[in-house]
């Protein structure tokens, strides 16, 4: 079943090349969705895929990047709309 996770990224997560990690990482896993940098230096990232595989790609995002020190990840779950072709990072 197709799900979406909407993530507030909190951290040492800016300018450190976290989108760009976790941009390849949520297409290697099959994801679409996007990821952006907020102006409160967190980063918001919309991922959809199978329940199972955004549960193991939250987990990634804790230690996924290697300078980037996660303090925080606010998770949101919904159902999947598919209104996405693909990860970007915008």
């Amino acid at each position: 079943m197709q799900k979406r996770i909407t993530l507030k990224i909190h951290g040492l997560v800016q300018g450190v090349g976290y989108r760009y990690a976790s941009q390849k990482e949520a297409k290697k896993r099959g994801f679409t969705g996007y990821v952006k940098n907020l102006a409160n230096d967190t980063l918001e990232l919309v991922a959809e895929g199978k329940e199972k595989d955004l549960q193991d790609f939250i987990n990634w995002c804790y230690n996924g990047v290697g300078s980037a020190m996660v303090s925080e990840i606010k998770q949101n779950w919904s159902e999947a709309t598919s209104e996405f072709s693909d990860f970007k990072i915008s």
